[in-house]
């Protein structure tokens, strides 16, 4: 399989032809001896992206008031993270907390966060709500696609250490008064 105009291109992450090309984040990667988990930034079942996340159905969803991340118990008892306690997800990009869901259904290596949490930064860059962005490249997936590799990242999980902060993705703005 070949296609002439393709190759005509001339771009090095897109030939005209079948090849592997590494990606830029993938459990082979040596990254990865760092950030072990693959996440996979999902759409969400109870919300169209970030539309209606303070809605009954989204804030239904929640676990401790974040955005689930679901996680293979083996990979939690490693990390000594509990069901429904507050982890923080992290790499070399940045940080957000998320409750804990513990399921078979998640394969070794690798957790789900869907996309859409209200980004809800405090002062130090960490996301409190579980705003899978703060974690994921701005890369396209070629230079011909330029399709996003949003929904896929490497990361680590940790049980968060001391109290959770308040979350504050559905307070309304401080309004200011008018001045005369």
């Amino acid at each position: 399989m070949f296609s002439e105009r393709i190759d005509g291109f001339g771009l090095d992450d897109c030939p005209g032809h079948a090849k592997w090309i590494e990606p830029a984040e993938w459990l082979g990667a040596p990254v990865a001896r760092r950030f072990p988990l693959h996440l996979i930034s999902s759409q969400p079942r109870m919300r169209l992206h970030s539309q209606y996340d303070n809605g009954i159905a989204s804030r239904a969803a929640k676990v401790a008031g974040r955005e689930p991340i679901f996680i293979n118990p083996r990979d939690a008892a490693a990390r000594g993270v509990i069901a429904g306690s507050i982890v923080r997800v992290f790499n070399d990009r940045g940080a957000c907390l998320a409750g804990a869901v513990l399921t078979d259904t998640m394969m070794q290596g690798v957790v789900q966060l869907a996309t859409g949490a209200w980004l809800d930064v405090d002062d130090g860059g960490v996301d409190r709500h579980g705003n899978p962005n703060v974690l994921t490249l701005d890369k396209g997936t070629s230079g011909l696609a330029q399709g996003p590799v949003a929904h896929t990242a490497l990361v680590e999980v940790a049980p968060l250490v001391g109290a959770a902060p308040d979350m504050r993705a559905f307070d309304p703005p401080a309004l200011r008064e008018e001045v005369a």
